[in-house]
């Protein structure tokens, strides 16, 4: 693959762009970020749009516009369910969130961690929480690597051995820079430019891409018919059909777990601005059928066929069907943008997602059990150092591990994360819950879930459940957090006849 030159010029101008964006966001709103919610939550100061922006650009990610499409692209039908799922989160942001918010703003918190620990008053369970999160959230951000690095590749450089690797480490060499000088403002401003990059990329695809080729009956008339709709499920077994629908349940009950998606709740300026954007976010849903069906589009264009992209899916596989399509049906300098877009697209919840390990880390492991008498000024550099070791880290990952590791190991972050579900959302609405008993459902969900997806190779989180000689293959990370609900609410009456907890928060009062 030869390096296309005006597709590189317009790709690298635009990440100068918003490289340039990123520094001067330190400015933007200016307070102290030697204080850890000012670097690490920009303050608590973000409004309507900002935070529309925000959430966004943190929860479509780069490996969104590359895997959604690229799923579809490989099965079929069953890469849809991250439509629903994105439209069953909006009812949960709006019903659970602004509750969390308002106690957060209230008592300082800067983490779900720091929640916990305050309303269960247990220091372990805490820990759980924060380590899952650091754990679920690491080979996300190698994810976002990968889809950087599919996009460099398709512009012509090479991708093999140290010179191969020089624009990823450079991109985040910017990313580390940007983030350790201006925290969250960097990706908040910055979201703003990659959420209007994808906008006319993809209505320019939508409309381009299908008068090329012969409209959408023609590109659906291309796609065999086995990927139009879900397998009718066999004999004895919920198929397909129990799969698309705990997926999509799983998920949506899972995304805004994670800390960077915690992380931009939290930097809201009030309870009533998440639940706006409860509402407006459902925009994006549109867009992302929209992403999805680009799937379609790279099967009606025939771009695996292509002999110019061979290297390209030798080595990136399906995930290489959207930057093909691309450089098919556009000229190279709108390539150019939407690879930009894409690249962008990383960048920004890569930093959010950073910053959200180092706040864990920092408050709820280095401040909790290391230096509890630190400043806040010494809280906040440790904050941006943790913020730098992580996207080395991710780097490294990428660069000395196969792929196939990020991806099983993402898999595996999105059956851990959901584990948190119990001790946050029945924390904010149920009493009499007792720590031990969350600790306990934690630890149990995490297992099973985990074993689940082992014994599927670690290659898919969908585990066939066997019920009364019904099978009903399901995603395991729903699954896991049922057993870990029921273990939970089971063991809390009686845990605390033995050990009753001393100090913790009343859900409804909010006071000790």
């Amino acid at each position: 693959m030869t390096l296309n030159v005006t597709a590189t010029i317009v790709f690298v101008a635009l990440f100068l762009f918003v490289t340039w964006i990123g520094f001067i966001a330190a400015r933007w709103r200016k307070a102290d970020l030697d204080q850890l919610h000012e670097w690490g939550l920009g303050g608590r100061r973000f409004g309507t749009i900002v935070t529309w922006f925000l959430l966004g650009g943190d929860l479509y990610t780069a490996y969104t516009f590359i895997a959604v499409p690229a799923l579809v692209f490989g099965v079929g039908a069953m890469g849809f369910f991250a439509v629903p799922y994105t439209v069953m989160i909006y009812p949960i942001l709006f019903l659970v969130f602004p509750r969390l918010w308002v106690i957060a703003r209230r008592e300082g918190h800067v983490t779900a961690a720091d929640y916990v620990r305050a309303r269960f008053n247990s220091r372990l369970l805490a820990l759980a929480v924060a380590l899952t999160g650091l754990l679920a959230t690491m080979p996300y951000i190698a994810l976002q690597l990968v889809g950087m690095e599919v996009v460099i590749g398709a512009l012509g450089f090479p991708t093999h051995g140290i010179v191969g690797h020089i624009p990823l480490i450079i991109a985040f060499v910017v990313l580390a820079a940007f983030t350790y000088t201006s925290g969250l403002r960097a990706p908040a401003l910055i979201a703003v430019v990659k959420d209007m990059l994808i906008f006319i990329t993809i209505f320019a695809a939508i409309v381009i891409i299908p008068a090329k080729l012969g409209g959408y009956g023609a590109i659906f008339d291309a796609v065999p018919e086995a990927k139009l709709t879900l397998r009718p499920p066999a004999e004895g077994s919920l198929g397909d059909y129990s799969a698309y629908i705990t997926l999509a349940l799983g998920s949506a009950c899972a995304l805004f777990l994670y800390p960077h998606a915690m992380t931009g709740i939290l930097s809201a300026s009030s309870g009533h601005v998440i639940r706006r954007n409860a509402a407006a976010l459902s925009a994006y849903s549109f867009v992302l059928g929209l992403i999805a069906l680009l799937g379609y589009m790279a099967i009606a264009a025939g771009v695996d066929k292509n002999p110019l992209h061979a290297s390209g899916f030798e080595r990136y596989g399906a995930n290489f069907a959207v930057p093909a399509l691309f450089l098919d049906m556009f000229p190279s300098w709108f390539a150019g943008v939407a690879f930009a877009a894409v690249a962008i697209g990383a960048l920004v919840p890569a930093a959010i997602m950073s910053i959200a390990c180092a706040n864990l880390f920092t408050r709820n492991i280095y401040k909790e059990y290391w230096r509890p008498d630190c400043t806040d000024a010494q809280e906040a550099k440790v904050a941006k150092i943790v913020s730098l070791v992580v996207k080395v880290g991710a780097v490294v990952f990428v660069l000395a591990i196969p792929h196939s590791y990020a991806i099983q190991l993402q898999l595996l972050g999105g059956i851990w994360i959901i584990q948190l579900l119990p001790p946050i959302l029945l924390g904010l609405f149920a009493r009499g819950l007792n720590a031990r008993a969350l600790l306990l459902g934690w630890a149990i969900g995490t297992a099973v879930g985990t074993y689940m997806a082992a014994t599927r190779g670690f290659v898919s989180s969908i585990y066939p459940l066997e019920v009364f000689g019904l099978t009903i293959p399901g995603y395991a990370a729903l699954y896991s957090v049922v057993l870990n609900f029921a273990v939970a609410v089971a063991l809390s009456p009686v845990l605390d006849r033995v050990w009753p907890q001393r100090g913790a928060l009343d859900p409804a009062s909010n006071r000790r």
